[in-house]
């Protein structure tokens, strides 16, 4: 087969979310770097973790941290490019924020402005990336555990939404949490609380479990963002803190522009997703030699 005849061939298959589920770490990049793959990320890259992208100008950047650091279960912090950097270093050997996610949000004074799958001709010298850890990140404990996650097995976005529970502000950044709900089988509740609390780069244990209103969700039937779920009696919904607290507060901040992923569209890492902390440096061989000579 040619080069091209294999190129062809991805990009037809990458269309399909099951057969992106089956490709390889490589292949899958490429289909989501091309643009052949533009759906959700849940459920792909199994033992890695995936992340939440934020991308702020350099002189909200500070303010930023600052917000992740005092609200850390909806915005666990896991990676931070330089400054006019697209290169995420301490996430992978080959990860490039412009365009390794299948979809992104486009903010512009508080209100999105568009959805793209590429933001390569829009990237400045004075933009700055962060990566929060993601939910999706334990969800593959959950299924490995028997218990099942509808939204993967029926090919969803994981409903989200917005809550009642107040972030700490930094600067500009102020505004209340968003969750992501599962409903999880009445009997294994506790079981679940126990395998998302071994993941806190991926938020962790939930915030609430059981009746919406407490947190002042209306209607569990109509998410602010994703897919709704079926709703069993047998089940309980259960809400975990979701990294898609930013787009919420990005509404306050009002900045000129702010770049996030789509909500359901994730950047995959090379970070196993049982990582204390991303510590993926490739570092040059000029530094190894020095290193070594000390």
């Amino acid at each position: 087969m040619t080069e091209f005849a294999k190129k062809e061939d991805l990009a037809n298959v990458a269309k399909s979310y099951q057969t992106v589920r089956d490709l390889g770490a490589d292949a899958r990049k490429t289909a989501i770097r091309r643009g052949d793959y533009k759906s959700h990320t849940a459920g792909l890259a199994k033992g890695f973790l995936q992340a939440n992208v934020v991308i702020t100008p350099s002189d909200y950047a500070l303010d930023f941290m600052r917000f992740c650091h005092r609200n850390p279960k909806p915005c666990p912090l896991i990676g931070v490019s330089d400054t006019g950097s697209p290169i995420m270093h301490t996430l992978g050997a080959d990860i490039d924020i412009r365009t390794d996610i299948p979809a992104y949000n486009i903010y512009r004074h508080g209100e999105l402005a568009e959805s793209v799958h590429d933001i390569s001709g829009i990237w400045d010298s004075n933009l700055v990336a962060f990566a929060l850890g993601c939910s999706f990140t334990f969800e593959h404990a959950l299924m490995e555990a028997g218990i099942d996650v509808w939204h993967i097995s029926n090919d969803r976005t994981v409903p989200m939404f917005r809550t009642a529970i107040p972030t700490v502000p930094a600067g500009p950044f102020q505004g209340n949490t968003v969750v992501s709900m599962r409903m999880i089988p009445t009997d294994r509740v506790e079981e679940a609380v126990a395998i998302s609390s071994r993941f806190p780069l991926a938020h962790g244990a939930p915030l609430h479990i059981g009746d919406p209103g407490k947190i002042r969700i209306a209607d569990i039937g109509a998410p602010d963002w994703g897919d709704p779920v079926p709703t069993p009696g047998t089940h309980t919904p259960v809400f975990w803190a979701c990294g898609v607290t930013p787009q919420a507060v990005i509404r306050n901040a009002r900045l000129p522009v702010c770049i996030t992923h789509k909500p359901g569209h994730m950047l995959i890492t090379d970070v196993p997703d049982g990582a204390e902390v991303p510590i993926l440096v490739d570092l040059p061989s000029e530094s190894n030699n020095q290193k070594g000579e000390l």
